[in-house]
């Protein structure tokens, strides 16, 4: 497995880019990240793109890429991957042919740039030589992990946007992780507005980690707001947790 890490910000700023995850040049989690990374040969690589949920920062992107296939006039489709009401918001207030095209329609919809694919919650799909499971987070609109696992029993998770959970680990139950990527926004002091938001302080993060049965091999953090990054470091680093460093854009993780 190697993960290429187009963005991994929780918020924009120069040299902040918003989260894009690239799993062996074709398969993305999440599109805050993609064209305004990756050039022309990178881009016609994609062939799905896994959606945690359907904020601006986490989908923009599509429009882009979709954009480009067209004005190139590339025969790349793309399919977007996500639980259903995750897709529904994507076609209503994205790509619903005001805000933007609807590339599902173009250039026919029998030869369409972008499909859609609908997955239940722990539903597996399984894309080259990985089984990739969407598991429920707890986020302020409805938001999935992925669960990706190799033929060889390699696995990672990307958590997206989340606060404390339970259930997610609960479905996950025994399988090691190798490798998990998993928020962390705030600092400790804005503790409050984290929950409220869905999403990590650097307690949180300790906290949740002791939910999971078997510890990960490795965790990143990513998603820290800018603004709050030297503190998130700072709290972090005192966590004494061997394992765990922060994430940055055009960082690749190798599992």
């Amino acid at each position: 497995m190697k993960i290429k890490v187009l963005g991994c910000s929780g918020a924009e700023f120069p040299g902040h880019n918003p989260p894009g995850f690239l799993l062996d040049d074709k398969i993305l989690f999440d599109a805050g990240s993609l064209a305004n990374v990756l050039d022309r040969k990178g881009q016609s690589k994609i062939k799905d793109i896994f959606i945690t949920h359907a904020h601006l920062d986490h989908i923009r992107d599509i429009s882009s890429l979709a954009d480009n296939i067209i004005v190139e006039k590339r025969k790349q489709r793309v399919r977007i991957i996500s639980i259903s009401s995750v897709i529904k918001t994507i076609r209503k207030n994205l790509l619903n042919g005001s805000m933007w095209p609807d590339f599902t329609m173009i250039p026919d919809y029998e030869n369409a740039v972008l499909k859609y694919i609908e997955l239940k919650d722990g539903e597996t799909i399984r894309i080259n030589n990985y089984t990739i499971t969407p598991y429920r987070v707890h986020h302020s609109v409805p938001a999935v992990g992925y669960l990706v696992e190799s033929v060889n029993s390699k696995r990672f998770f990307y958590t997206g946007d989340t606060g404390p959970t339970d259930t997610t680990w609960k479905k996950i139950g025994d399988r090691k992780i190798d490798c998990l990527i998993i928020e962390t926004s705030f600092p400790n002091k804005m503790r409050d507005l984290a929950k409220i938001t869905g999403h990590m302080t650097p307690q949180l993060l300790k906290e949740e980690l002791l939910k999971l049965r078997k510890a990960p091999d490795r965790i990143y953090i990513t998603h820290p707001k800018p603004q709050h990054l030297k503190t998130i470091k700072a709290e972090l680093q005192k966590l004494k947790i061997n394992n765990l460093s922060i994430l940055k854009d055009g960082e690749t993780i190798r599992i």
